[in-house]
């Protein structure tokens, strides 16, 4: 375990998470379509879930990526996940995206999650600046970054290719390590 808030758990993503990793892709189908694309599509049956998942913790294992799931640690529910990626080693820098289910939103609970994981992303892997890349339409993003004291930087012109094909401007938000 990374970290603990209020009832819920951070944890890096196991081989055994899969079928609740799917379930929790399914149930937010819609809230993940816009951002989350493709691990939308690479999670849409428990068959799908599992070679994600195993891809993911190869992935974890050999630094190239770190995904955290969110889980209440009563049930074991996944809730949220955490991504640390676009990692440049060399720079020593790193991208958080996140998501939550429809029904934590609005609790403060990712934003806890990701002061929780930039402590770590500075301290374990010793990276000196993380990234935030949000739409501006996603007003939660936004106020997660800003509540982490991530500071606007500038906008990515069509940085990122909505579900409709369509490219979108991103703002890009930074934060250094003290």
């Amino acid at each position: 375990m990374i970290g603990q808030i209020d009832s819920f758990e951070i944890n890096p993503i196991q081989k055994d998470d899969a079928w609740k990793l799917c379930n929790f892709i399914v149930a937010n189908e819609d809230r993940l379509k816009h951002f989350f694309p493709k691990t939308l599509e690479q999670n849409l049956n428990p068959t799908l879930s599992k070679l994600f998942v195993g891809k993911k913790v190869k992935e974890f294992n050999s630094s190239k990526e770190f995904l955290f799931t969110l889980k209440q640690s009563k049930t074991r529910d996944i809730v949220g996940l955490i991504y640390i990626k676009e990692l440049d080693w060399n720079k020593k820098q790193g991208e958080l995206a996140y998501c939550i289910g429809y029904q934590f939103e609005r609790k403060g609970i990712t934003s806890k999650s990701v002061k929780e994981l930039s402590n770590y992303a500075f301290e374990t892997l010793k990276l000196e600046t993380l990234q935030i890349i949000a739409h501006k339409t996603n007003i939660s993003s936004v106020k997660v970054a800003m509540k982490n004291n991530y500071s606007w930087i500038k906008t990515l012109k069509n940085a990122f290719t909505s579900i409709d094909k369509k490219p979108l401007d991103m703002e890009l938000y930074e934060l250094a390590k003290k």
